[in-house]
């Protein structure tokens, strides 16, 4: 087996806070329709929106609080206040330009892949809003590079481990979701890290195909690294 020789990591809820941001503000959300919806109605229209939307806008903020905007318009029948718009859009102000809070033992965990590997931010969502967040978190110097990308998919991981490196075969991806950090790697032929975050649940972890691992912390990673390259 080849030794790894490039580490792609996860950026939101891998490296900092992202979702509890996201939940704040579809807490706010509820509270604004309280009168026209139940809240899981309302929930179950706005995750719609947002698969609807993927396509138009991306992941990221800007996509949340337009789709924010469209199920408000469906469950009001159009007649949402005005006031409700403005403070959804207040609140998508709010969440772009909210300080950025570290996971900790990040600086330290990626401080150490680096001195001995290839290291590479792999993201998706907004790219002005991911290189805010990159700036703010003074992680920035610690990667070799950075890819934003518009999804996480085989052919994705394929591209971007054969830029950065020698091809997926000899890379490792590192985040916080099965569905889009870890298993699309796998397939392209690399490892794939869970890293499980509390306010981003996954369902059952698989039972463990040859090249997936899990670890409780991005400080665990390090070690790993070191074990995998040793079998």
């Amino acid at each position: 087996m080849g030794r790894l020789t490039v580490i792609g990591v996860d950026a939101d809820d891998t490296l900092w806070h992202n979702e509890r941001f996201f939940r704040l503000t579809q807490g706010e959300f509820a509270r604004l329709l309280a009168d026209y919806t139940d809240e899981d109605r309302l929930m179950e229209r706005l995750v719609a929106a947002e698969r609807r939307n993927l396509g138009r806008y991306g992941f990221g903020v800007k996509g949340f609080v337009l789709s924010m905007i469209e199920t408000a318009l469906e469950v009001t029948g159009d007649r949402v206040p005005g006031p409700a718009i403005a403070r959804l859009i207040a609140a998508g102000h709010e969440m772009l330009s909210h300080p950025v809070e570290l996971l900790p033992g990040v600086g330290d965990a990626l401080q150490a892949v680096r001195d001995r590997r290839r290291l590479v931010l792999v993201t998706k969502g907004d790219l002005l809003d991911q290189e805010r967040k990159l700036a703010q978190s003074g992680l920035g110097e610690l990667f070799h590079g950075v890819e934003v990308v518009s999804m996480k998919d085989v052919p994705t991981y394929r591209a971007v481990f054969a830029r950065q490196g020698d091809g997926a075969g000899r890379g490792l991806m590192a985040g916080n979701s099965l569905g889009s950090d870890v298993l699309p790697m796998i397939a392209a032929g690399g490892w794939g890290v869970h890293i499980p975050h509390p306010m981003t649940p996954e369902p059952d972890e698989p039972p463990g195909p040859d090249r997936f691992r899990s670890i409780a912390t991005l400080s665990d990673l390090p070690p790993l690294l070191d074990r995998i390259d040793g079998d």
